[in-house]
């Protein structure tokens, strides 16, 4: 009885525990979706406030929101094809590891950007405009590239795929209208051999002569007289025939 109750007990704790373990993984799993959700809509209602100060802003603010806006859009879209690529062509990993450095200059620019955006001093930030011009422009070329470079890869692949496939449909429908096209000439098949036990009644035989059968074979009498017939002592003397 003991014994009964100490199973049912382990049982119980076994069920607790496993419990206990899904409902830390499903709230982690609702916490992780809740993240992606908050941080999905804080980057959109950025993005639209940059598109907003890039239109409603003049001078260093708007150029500031405007370069904020094409680092964040071309970076985002770089880092989306290549997750995307690299679930089906493995040779993407080094492109994407490429990426994540590239990435952490990307932060750090678009970080200095935002600070820059409270800057009360219009004049030492137009002084800076140019610079960060241009390190926007070199991010963002590198990332168009990487990501030109994983769509033309990928678009490549599709259209040897298409030009095979194109080439085997072509070979079925071939085979499909066959009898459109004409049957080369064919060799007739040889004539089956003549059996063994036929193969003397198979030769060919030409009419013999008289004379050179003759010739071939000696010559014998028609009839071999018979010799001299044996006399007996019980058989009587023959008579002489008259000859009236």
């Amino acid at each position: 009885m003991e014994a009964v109750i100490a199973v049912f007990a382990l049982l119980f704790v076994l069920f607790l525990a496993l419990g206990a373990y899904a409902t830390v993984k499903a709230v982690g799993a609702a916490k992780r979706g809740v993240d992606r959700t908050l941080s999905t809509a804080r980057r959109t209602v950025e993005d639209h406030t940059l598109r907003a100060k890039s239109f409603a802003q003049l001078g260093p603010a708007g150029e500031l929101a405007q370069l904020r806006l094409k680092l964040r859009t071309s970076m985002r879209a770089t880092q989306d094809a290549l997750h995307a690529g690299v679930a089906e062509d493995e040779s993407l990993k080094e492109s994407l590891s490429l990426f994540q450095r590239l990435s952490a200059h990307g932060h750090e620019l678009d970080g200095e950007l935002k600070r820059l955006e409270s800057e009360p001093d219009r004049a030492a930030l137009a002084e800076r405009l140019p610079s960060l011009r241009e390190r926007t422009e070199r991010i963002t070329a590198s990332a168009d590239s990487l990501r030109w470079a994983a769509r033309d890869r990928a678009r490549r692949f599709a259209d040897d795929d298409l030009d095979t496939l194109s080439a085997q449909i072509d070979v079925e429908a071939g085979a499909l209208r066959h009898w459109t096209t004409s049957d080369p000439a064919q060799t007739p098949p040889p004539w089956p051999e003549a059996p063994a036990a036929d193969s003397a009644a198979g030769q060919q035989t030409w009419p013999e002569r008289p004379g050179s059968r003759a010739a071939e074979q000696p010559t014998r009498p028609a009839i071999t007289p018979s010799g001299p017939r044996p006399t007996y002592p019980w058989q009587k003397k023959p008579r002489p025939e008259s000859t009236t």
